[in-house]
């Protein structure tokens, strides 16, 4: 097992989150495209490691399991209930984790996004939308990563922008 997959590893501990089945890797490009549930690779391969920069090691995990870990983060037991199926992932050699959830207290979908480092979780995304408005504040810089609300890639600031059915977390260069 590499030590950057136990870095992954180390995400879904440190957040409470069950991987399904074993760390898989995909063309980077690929993965950010797909909203929906990864497949499950074979879970007898155990891990798996991104061969090159441009795939992405991610694990699989049920959209359910990222419940515990949203109540504890926000302290608002029941405020988000997971919408998506969540991408929790290593690329590059950074590890992430994007949940897609409803607010319930908001009326609104919300997509955070945090960073992994040395010093803990950070939060790099936090995106609201609803048909009529998005709301977001992003803090993308640095990362390979930007944030798109209809057909436009954001990957900094704190504003507001039309409404939208869904947000994507997308390579920014992509």
């Amino acid at each position: 097992m590499s030590n950057r997959n136990n870095l992954l590893r180390n995400v879904l501990v440190g957040s409470g989150v069950a991987a399904v089945g074993a760390i898989g890797t995909k063309a980077a490009v690929d993965y950010f495209r797909n909203r929906g549930q990864e497949e499950v690779v074979d879970e007898s391969q155990g891990d798996a490691e991104a061969t090159s920069p441009e795939e992405v090691a991610y694990a699989t995990v049920e959209q359910s399991s990222v419940q515990d870990f949203l109540d504890k983060s926000f302290g608002d037991p029941g405020r988000y209930t997971p919408n998506r199926p969540p991408k929790i992932f290593d690329y590059q050699g950074k590890q992430y984790m994007v949940i897609w959830a409803y607010d319930n207290k908001q009326q609104k979908n919300q997509m955070l996004a945090f960073l992994y480092t040395d010093q803990g979780r950070k939060m790099i995304a936090s995106v609201g939308y609803t048909n009529q408005k998005t709301d977001y504040n992003l803090n993308l810089q640095g990362t390979p990563f930007a944030v798109e609300v209809n057909n436009q890639k954001l990957t900094s600031g704190q504003s507001e922008t039309g409404g939208t059915s869904d947000v994507d977390f997308v390579l920014a260069a992509a």
